[in-house]
């Protein structure tokens, strides 16, 4: 599925909770008692490890605001032991391999040949209700998505799409 030029501006607005710190999005997530914890963005799949939260399942693809990760946040991302799926999405898409990625069991640390930005759109309809995502939003904090909330919302951005109909069922 291929990102509409008319969107982009649209998915800018967050779609959960905006935290200033990790702390205080922690904080919010185990008060709804999360089924699982999904993570996208290598420096909060970073700053979770940090925290000592290890999430069911991250989506990474070693950068930060489209530059490379480095240092401890990298070594914490590359050594979390979970179970790894490498896929490729090009920008601005959502592969069928990223999209079907979700499918699998976690634990799972899904590894991005591309670009994860969208991922957080598949991490929440392809994850069970109760699940939380959490993501990166720059220059503001971290985004806590109740999946359960969000899911309608996200379903009808994705039926814009260009491409829609091969994954979205």
């Amino acid at each position: 599925m291929r990102l509409p030029e008319h969107l982009r501006g649209r998915l800018k607005k967050p779609l959960g909770k905006v935290f200033p710190s990790m702390g205080e999005a922690l904080k919010y997530a185990r008060s709804l008692r999360p089924a699982r914890i999904v993570a996208v963005g290598d420096r909060v799949t970073a700053t979770l490890l940090e925290e000592g939260v290890r999430p069911d399942v991250c989506v990474v693809d070693f950068k930060s605001l489209r530059s490379p990760l480095t240092g401890e946040e990298r070594r914490r991302v590359e050594e979390l032991d979970l179970p790894e799926r490498r896929v490729a999405n090009p920008p601005a898409t959502l592969s069928r391999e990223l999209w079907e990625a979700f499918d699998l069991p976690p634990p799972l640390k899904i590894v991005v040949e591309g670009e994860e930005d969208l991922a957080t759109l598949a991490a929440v309809v392809k994850s069970p209700p109760g699940a939380v995502v959490l993501y990166g939003q720059p220059g503001e904090g971290v985004v806590v998505v109740e999946v359960g909330k969000a899911r309608r919302e996200v379903e009808e951005l994705l039926r814009e799409f260009e491409g829609n109909s091969t994954v979205l069922r």
